[in-house]
């Protein structure tokens, strides 16, 4: 059995790894958990391994690489034109492991854990940007609805923002005290006084 090419559809905690021969016959499909995979990779003879660039393809790309294996990850897009039938998981480690034998298709390179570190920490500062403008956004709006603007940026509000707060707490404490007055001028009791 001489295996040209090997495709293995990634998941969370399942692989589907199909093998395949000479004009693509399917020599091998099977499924393993990851520990699975790895032992029984471990075991063939060095051959050309495909996998779809997604989450955790980094990982398994280096671990296959550490065992002799040569690994290309594939963009998702170029791997769907090889499925040859509906969508599920031995299909696409099919389609995988056609497309990784073709000499013209283009691989995403394999991520050092550097590379993966840094590419982490931009994520999480774009995310919490996002999230900053959002609370900016949306601060602003409720100012806006008691008639006070602020510039875009976030500096000003950031400048002005204990202000607007002070008078706010100033003025309800007015309001409550006109409240209060009010009610005691009509003789009225304070709502909270009805039981």
């Amino acid at each position: 059995m001489h295996i040209a090419s090997i495709g293995i559809d990634l998941g969370k905690t399942t692989f589907h790894l199909v093998a395949l021969g000479e004009r693509y016959k399917v020599l091998v499909r099977k499924k393993f958990s990851c520990a699975q995979l790895l032992a029984y990779t471990v075991n063939l003879p060095v051959t050309l391994v495909g996998l779809e660039a997604c989450t955790g393809a980094h990982f398994m790309g280096a671990a296959l690489r550490q065992q002799g294996h040569e690994v290309r990850l594939i963009p998702a897009q170029f791997v769907k034109p090889y499925r040859k039938s509906n969508k599920n998981d031995f299909m696409d480690g099919e389609a995988i492991a056609e497309a990784v034998s073709k000499e013209n298709m283009r691989f995403v390179p394999i991520k050092t854990e550097e590379q993966l570190d840094v590419h982490a920490v931009h994520r999480v500062r774009d995310r919490l940007v996002q999230r900053r403008t959002a609370l900016i956004n949306e601060i602003r709006g409720f100012l806006l609805e008691r008639g006070i603007t602020f510039a875009v940026r976030p500096i000003h509000l950031r400048k002005n923002l204990l202000a607007v707060i002070e008078d706010a707490e100033l003025a309800s404490a007015l309001a409550a005290g006109a409240l209060v007055a009010g009610v005691e001028a009509t003789g009225e009791r304070h709502p909270s006084d009805h039981q």
